[in-house]
C-alpha cells in the first residue's frame, strides 16, 4: 500500500495540475472552521479516538464526541472533550442542544441512516448545520469493490487511505447513504436543506509514476456526481 507520505506527494501534483482542487479532509476542515464560533455548540458523530475536533475543540463553546465503541471514546486523544457513548439513531440528548454536528467516515457504515437523520435534526438548533464527509458509493473504486468479494482484500487494504484510519478502527460499510439521491431524500425526509459537494482524488490508485498519471487521465472522464468524496452541509430550516 502507498505510504501516505507519499499519497500527500501526489496529491500536490495533482493541486499543481488543478490549482483550485483540495483534498477532501482540507475541504471538510474549512468548511467546519466556518461555521463555528466561540459561542459554538458542537457534537462529533462517530468521533472514537480523535480527528478534526483535536484542532478545533478550544474554538468552540462545549465539544462532545459520541461513538458506540467504548475503547475508542477511552483512548480519545484530547481528555478535555466530552465523550459518551452511544449511537447515532438514538442520541442521548434534548432537543435543540447543538449549532454543529460532524459527522468523518460514518454515513457509509449506517444501516438505519433515516433514523440517524431524524436525530440530527432533533439536536440541531435551528440553522443548525450537519456537516459530514462520506466516500461517494457511484465511484469506479466503490463499485468494484462491492461487485466482487475478489476485491475484499482490496477494501481492506484501501480503507485506511480511504477513510484515515487504522485497521483495527475498520467497520462493515453497507453504503445506504452515500449517493447524491439518498442524500438528498434523507435530508428532505427530515427537514434538512442540503448542499453537496463532489470533491474528486485519483491518488488512491496512483501506486507509481505511471498509474499516477493514468489515474488523473481517467479522472477527467468521471462524472461530477461520481467523483470519490461526498461532502454535505444540511441546514435545520
Amino acid at each position: 500500500m502507498l505510504p501516505l507520505d507519499r499519497q500527500n506527494e501526489y496529491r500536490r501534483r495533482y493541486r499543481a495540475l488543478n490549482p483550485n482542487w483540495q483534498p477532501s479532509g482540507d475541504t471538510f476542515e474549512q468548511i467546519v472552521r466556518e461555521s463555528i464560533s466561540s459561542s459554538t455548540r458542537l457534537l462529533d458523530l462517530g468521533g472514537g479516538r480523535g480527528g478534526l475536533i483535536e484542532k478545533i475543540h478550544a474554538e468552540v463553546d462545549s465539544a462532545t464526541a459520541l461513538d458506540p465503541d467504548l475503547p475508542s471514546l477511552r483512548e480519545h486523544r484530547v481528555r478535555t472533550v466530552s465523550r459518551i457513548c452511544g449511537l447515532a439513531d438514538a442520541l442521548p440528548f434534548p432537543a435543540n442542544s447543538f449549532d454543529l454536528v460532524t459527522a468523518t467516515w460514518l454515513l457509509e457504515h449506517l444501516s438505519g441512516p433515516a433514523a440517524v437523520f431524524a436525530e440530527v435534526h432533533r439536536v440541531l438548533k435551528l440553522n443548525g448545520r450537519f456537516v459530514f464527509l462520506t466516500p461517494n458509493v457511484l465511484h469506479p473504486i466503490l463499485i468494484a469493490n462491492r461487485a466482487s468479494q475478489v476485491v475484499s482484500n482490496l477494501q481492506r487494504a484501501l480503507v485506511p487511505r480511504l477513510y484515515a484510519r487504522a485497521e483495527a478502527d475498520t467497520f462493515p460499510v453497507r453504503y445506504r447513504a452515500n449517493t447524491e439521491r439518498s442524500l438528498h431524500a434523507l435530508c428532505r425526509r427530515v427537514g434538512l436543506t442540503l448542499d453537496l459537494r463532489f470533491i474528486a482524488d485519483p491518488t488512491y490508485t496512483a501506486f507509481n509514476d505511471p498509474l499516477f498519471r493514468l489515474s488523473v487521465l481517467v479522472e477527467r472522464f468521471i462524472p461530477a456526481s461520481f467523483k470519490i468524496h461526498l461532502i454535505g452541509v444540511a441546514v435545520k430550516t
